[in-house]
């Protein structure tokens, strides 16, 4: 097709199986970012049209409960449509500016609903939903503007149904839109939800590895902009500050993605991701060491209310995080002797009612970041002998110091009864 399509569609004819071609060559065409620059506002128009007119011609048979003729061709049409729209606003503000103001947005969101009530579960329909998913998430990337346009018209019914349907997660782009406009609260519940999902979840294609690696990156990007709120708990006032529940949450999300042998590889090389939790791991045994706080290591409950302290075991799971990521990792278990975090790890192995479960990560720590590293072994076995490093808190750990040739050797035995 000559580029002069790009700026108004081919011939448009009157049954969906005649478009469906030409609207699948203006995606193709909308791949490359110059036919992007130069499509004309008609050519959104005349999508515009097609879309609101299958969702007629769908939501008049559904309501006179007849069956719709050629539903699979229809569904066909939606998918390549929302495809084309999707390709056309990739990093082109123009585009996504056009659309949002001839209202491709509330006429996707309407669409999206109607989709979600037909009940079939057929692969047409999914691609379909998928598709005008991931239009919202492209429309909507780095456009305050569309992600408003876009939370008016979803939020709360839509957001919530593709929450809990599985659908929102699988569109990244549209929850890195969606998460901008949520409130801490509502950020910790779809956390809780993604944490959910990362636990359920084994990936088998490699769309699926796409999806999670996208949400990874986000996530360890939010978690590195806001641990330090973290410390805002370190005040009984703020023990309920939200900001600070998100930077807990994000962490058992983090911890959960790296528990997974398929995802953890990626996690292993994210810049900045194992720096940001010694940082944190460093920052809140430093704050519980300067005040009386939930940081600080207690050997006795003095009421109910630590226990729920929604920072118990905050610690724990930093020493679990970086453990995951120095699993069979020589360069990260380098990295953390460089960032001196061994002897801080050994430093919050002791009994801590605040973290009730930091000895064994601390253990899981401490064995993946020895592990065939002689160099994090030595360390450890000199810090014993010169007093730093505490010799029942690594008996208890299931570790001993030998000496050896005149060289210290760190080595396993059986863990001594607590």
């Amino acid at each position: 097709m000559a580029m002069a399509a790009a700026g108004s569609l081919p011939a448009v004819a009157a049954e969906p199986g005649a478009r469906l071609e030409s609207v699948r060559v203006l995606a193709g065409l909308f791949r490359e970012a110059q036919h992007r620059e130069m499509a004309k506002e008609g050519v959104f128009q005349d999508l515009l049209e097609i879309l609101r007119s299958v969702s007629s011609e769908i939501e008049q048979a559904y309501k006179d409960s007849c069956e719709l003729v050629d539903l699979d061709t229809r569904l066909l049409l939606i998918a390549e449509c929302f495809r084309c729209l999707r390709n056309a606003c990739v990093e082109c503000a123009k585009n996504q500016h056009v659309m949002r103001n001839l209202g491709l947005i509330s006429t996707s969101v309407h669409l999206i609903k109607l989709l979600h009530g037909i009940q079939i579960k057929e692969e047409l329909l999914l691609t379909a939903l998928r598709c005008s998913l991931q239009f919202l998430g492209n429309v909507a990337a780095g456009n305050g503007d569309s992600q408003n346009s876009i939370w008016k018209c979803a939020f709360p019914d839509l957001f919530l149904f593709m929450i809990v349907t599985d659908y929102l997660l699988k569109c990244p782009e549209l929850v890195e839109a969606l998460y901008a406009k949520l409130s801490n609260q509502e950020r910790v519940t779809l956390l809780e939800l993604m944490m959910v999902n990362v636990c359920e979840k084994n990936l088998h294609t490699s769309e699926e590895m796409n999806v999670f690696m996208r949400h990874a990156d986000f996530l360890v990007g939010c978690f590195q902009e806001k641990y330090e709120a973290v410390l805002k708990l370190t005040s009984a006032e703020d023990a309920d500050d939200e900001e600070a529940l998100v930077a807990i949450r994000l962490l058992d999300v983090l911890c959960e993605m790296t528990s997974s042998n398929g995802q953890l590889e990626y996690l292993q090389t994210l810049p900045g991701l194992l720096e940001t939790a010694i940082d944190t791991l460093r920052l809140t045994h430093l704050a519980g060491k300067q005040t009386v706080n939930v940081f600080t290591v207690t050997h006795a409950m003095t009421g109910q209310e630590e226990v729920l302290h929604p920072a118990v075991d905050f610690k724990s799971h930093l020493i679990r995080l970086i453990g995951n990521l120095c699993y069979k990792n020589k360069e990260n278990q380098d990295k953390v002797y460089e960032l001196d975090g061994i002897p801080l790890i050994l430093d919050n192995c002791s009994i801590d009612d605040n973290n009730p479960f930091v000895n064994p990560w601390a253990v899981y720590a401490i064995r993946n970041l020895t592990e065939q590293n002689e160099r994090n072994q030595e360390l450890i076995a000199q810090m014993e002998e010169k007093g730093l490093a505490d010799n029942s808190a690594l008996e208890s750990m299931g570790l001993e110091i030998e000496k050896r040739d005149d060289k210290l050797i760190l080595r396993s035995v059986r863990k001594k009864p607590s």
